[in-house]
């Protein structure tokens, strides 16, 4: 037989142009597949709902030794307190790794060859980052404050889902330095926007270490960066004289978080409200994750 009588075996049909469910498919088995995902989300969970129950414990001790305890406590910030402050320091690490750790293995550049789109690529890493960080931070959110009540059930200050919760009179001062005194009364409203909006604000810090990741393509740079933004900018803006520091304080992104987490007066009284403040998380957020974008189509990978 000669080479000219072998039939070459036909190719198979073009199953169509390759598009987001897939890529979507793709950055899901890469999110699940590595075990920085699931230590990550083990330690939020451990580390939140962890910190919740030890805080119920102290606090219900602490009334039950001095009933005296009882007044300007608030039972939900007790419980979300460690979601919010350690929950975005670790989901950050997260955000980070999900697009740097492809450029320190070099793999972004087989994701890339698989799918030249590069447009297609970015949007179903976030789509898939942002549906996972939200689920996680959510169940985090809620499991942390029931945990934190039970902890506290008995000693009379824990908050509820289903019905307005008074807090003992006495005057007293919340974190944010705003002082009370009376009776004070928390709407189970309240209470539920504490708790999905702890869970929003983690999740949108999550993107905006997302955003740096891509922007800087470098895991430890991404996360540095994240934790400078979050943490010691805010703190290094005291120093300024007290009428920017009020002006300016409301334009950071962490500022969101003073007002979602506490449900007790409202916050700091040079803060918006808590959904008009949350924005301006979302847009930092939104602009860094709009500039990665840009970024990961241009540059070379």
């Amino acid at each position: 037989m000669t080479t000219s009588d072998v039939q070459l075996s036909a190719l198979p049909p073009v199953a169509g142009r390759a598009g987001l469910r897939g890529v979507i498919a793709s950055e899901f088995t890469k999110l699940r597949s590595v075990r920085s995902t699931y230590w990550t989300i083990a330690a939020l969970f451990i580390v939140s709902v962890g910190i919740a129950a030890i805080a119920g414990v102290a606090i219900a001790s602490s009334i039950h030794n001095n009933p005296a305890n009882k007044a300007g406590t608030d039972a939900t910030q007790a419980s979300l307190i460690a979601f919010f402050e350690f929950g975005q320091l670790i989901i950050a690490v997260l955000g980070a790794l999900t697009i740097t750790s492809e450029y320190s293995t070099g793999m972004i550049r087989t994701s890339l060859t698989a799918m030249p789109r590069r447009g297609v690529v970015y949007t179903g890493k976030l789509i898939v980052f942002t549906s996972v960080t939200l689920v996680v931070s959510l169940v985090t959110s809620f499991i942390a404050f029931f945990v934190g009540q039970a902890a506290m059930s008995g000693s009379g200050v824990g908050a509820s889902l289903f019905h307005s919760t008074t807090i003992p009179a006495n005057s007293f001062s919340n974190p944010n330095g705003v002082t009370f005194s009376g009776t004070d009364v928390i709407t189970s409203g309240e209470v539920l926007t504490a708790i999905v909006g702890t869970a929003l604000f983690v999740t949108v810090v999550a993107l905006i270490a997302f955003g740096l990741g891509s922007i800087i393509r470098h895991t430890a740079g991404a996360i540095t960066s994240t934790i400078g933004l979050m943490f010691v900018l805010p703190i290094i803006i005291q120093i300024l004289p007290t009428t920017w520091r009020d002006d300016i304080m409301r334009f950071f992104p962490d500022a969101a978080g003073r007002v979602l987490s506490i449900t007790v007066g409202g916050g700091n009284q040079h803060l918006w409200s808590a959904w008009p403040q949350f924005l301006v998380t979302v847009v930092w957020a939104a602009v860094l994750v709009g500039l990665g974008a840009y970024l990961f189509r241009k540059r070379d990978a």
